[in-house]
């Protein structure tokens, strides 16, 4: 049992370094893939060789960094395969079916086409070169598209039946996993995100041109186009943010409760904008969760349900199954204990149909499967000991939502500020506190992306499939040294990797800021 436990906690660590790492390559991937298309859209409208070189330079910048994220995409889906076989198995058919398309479709789309940006400037059409760029930043999105429906099922099962004569899920509805709300949402969310780290990268890059005294001009015409981007895709982030809360509280009211560290809820729940939490703090006891917290009345109530005056369920409301309606009266609903017992039932009648289909019993058969879906949505709670296990870790995921949303505001108000100065203040671009910022914030939006991925991966614990499949039932039946020596392998190679990324870059920025790159060489 234990060696299973570290089975389960090296295969878990090993899947979130290879997510954070793909993920800081993601988003960069889909902002430039953006931006060097209105670039070059630009450049085909004024036929002004400033835009063809502009496009040029952030075009290299989108290679690079694509290249390196491809590596470690191929990695992070073989992982399914290798640490997660019996969640690969339990749920192949449905998860299996966005990844395939993803892999046949959308990436052969961006990267055929990815061939025709760099290498086809002189071999085909200005318009046809430009309906490249644009399809690869297409193709892009439809990738992250198709990932993010095979993770959103993940957090909201849809579409599906449980086939006991084959002992795994089957699709019923490719429409219902492909459109899922949540789906849909999660994408949106990402791509805008997306927009808005591709634009701080280019408004970076372009300050330390600044710093360097060299490349006014470039600068100038990237942080235009990157601060119009970034501007948009940040207000267009918050919008969905909105819409993943009403989400999240609709299909996974346990990762809410977390994210505001709150354990008993209130009719008009207030929302935590900025707290600490008690690290004393255990579920049962009677303590203020939060050392010190500054709250905006009613707000977490208008986050989720958009009425300030409905209930939000704390943690332990949740797990007791309580609720209140809008005048005050308590409600019960299934409490955890109670989801417990019926996960063990649903398990018990799968293994007396597995025995009634060996002995050919039709009529014991009919009689497990109808036991079986009376309580087959609570399967996954028959692999937990107790209640307390189905609560993610509090702390983690209510600093890294914070340090998403206040992350968040910054940059709202720093792409304001780069425009403003851009076309009211265009003598100041370039002054210190500017190139401060502009430089600060390359990390600062890395931050805020990863954090995200963190609140939504962490604040599902402990399930792979929400309500279905916990991690420990997942995971492959493999010693836990031979994962231990992948994910040192693997953290060498994925560092690797990212050591040689910034390096290129920094090179190719370097090599750029001894020379007028708009004058050309």
């Amino acid at each position: 049992m234990n060696d299973l436990l570290s089975t389960v906690d090296w295969s878990r660590g090993q899947f979130a370094l290879t997510a954070i790492v793909h993920w800081l390559f993601v988003p960069l991937t889909i902002g430039l893939s953006l931006i060097v298309a209105i670039m070059e859209s630009v450049w085909l409208r004024t036929r002004s060789e400033k835009w063809k070189r502009l496009t040029k330079f952030w075009m290299l910048m989108f290679g690079i960094n694509f290249a390196c994220g491809v590596a470690t995409g191929i990695i992070l889906e073989f992982e399914f395969g290798t640490n997660w076989s019996n969640y690969s198995w339990f749920v192949g058919d449905i998860f299996g079916a966005p990844l395939a398309i993803e892999g046949i479709a959308a990436f052969f789309l961006e990267s055929t086409f990815i061939a025709v940006m760099f290498f086809g400037w002189k071999r085909v059409s200005p318009r046809f070169h430009l309906a490249a760029t644009w399809l690869t930043a297409v193709g892009v999105c439809l990738s992250a598209y198709w990932i993010l429906v095979a993770n959103a099922w993940m957090q909201s099962p849809v579409g599906m039946e449980f086939d006991p004569a084959q002992m795994r899920n089957v699709m019923v509805s490719f429409a219902d996993v492909a459109l899922s709300p949540v789906a849909v949402n999660k994408f949106f969310h990402a791509v805008f995100s997306g927009w808005v780290l591709g634009a701080a990268f280019v408004i970076g890059v372009s300050c330390w041109f600044l710093r360097r005294r060299n490349n006014r001009e470039f600068a100038r015409k990237s942080m235009t186009v990157a601060a119009l981007v970034g501007l948009a895709g940040i207000v267009l982030t918050m919008w969905t943010g909105d819409g993943s809360a009403v989400q999240v509280a609709r299909v996974q009211p346990m990762k809410l409760a977390a994210m505001e560290g709150l354990y008993d809820g209130e009719i008009g729940q207030s929302l935590v904008g900025f707290g600490i939490l008690d690290p004393s703090k255990e579920r049962t006891d009677s303590k203020n969760p939060m050392l010190m917290e500054i709250s905006i009345p009613k707000g977490l109530s208008i986050l989720a349900n958009h009425d300030p005056n409905t209930f939000v369920p704390g943690i332990n409301d949740l797990i007791e199954g309580k609720s209140l309606t809008p005048d005050g009266k308590v409600v019960n609903t299934v409490s955890y204990a109670e989801r417990i017992e019926a996960g063990k039932r649903a398990q018990e009648a799968l293994r007396r149909y597995d025995a009634a289909a060996r002995a050919n019993d039709s009529a014991a058969m009919a009689a497990a499967n109808e036991d079986l879906k009376a309580d087959f949505r609570y399967f996954g709670y028959g692999y937990l000991d107790n209640p307390d296990e189905a609560v993610p870790p509090v702390a983690l995921t209510f600093y890294s939502f914070r340090v998403m949303v206040m992350g968040g505001g910054y940059l709202l108000l720093f792409f304001i500020a780069v425009l403003f100065l851009v076309y009211r203040k265009p003598e100041h671009i370039g002054n210190k506190w500017m190139i401060f910022f502009g430089l600060l914030t390359i990390p600062v939006v890395w931050l805020v992306s990863e954090s995200g991925w963190i609140v939504a991966e962490m604040g599902r614990q402990p399930w792979v499939i929400e309500g279905l499949l916990p991690t420990r039932a997942a995971v492959s039946a493999i010693p836990a040294s031979s994962v231990q020596l992948t994910f040192w392998m693997f953290a060498v190679v994925f560092f690797g990797l990212l050591a040689a990324e910034i390096s290129i870059m920094c090179r190719e920025i370097s090599k750029a800021s001894r020379k007028d790159i708009l004058a050309g060489e």
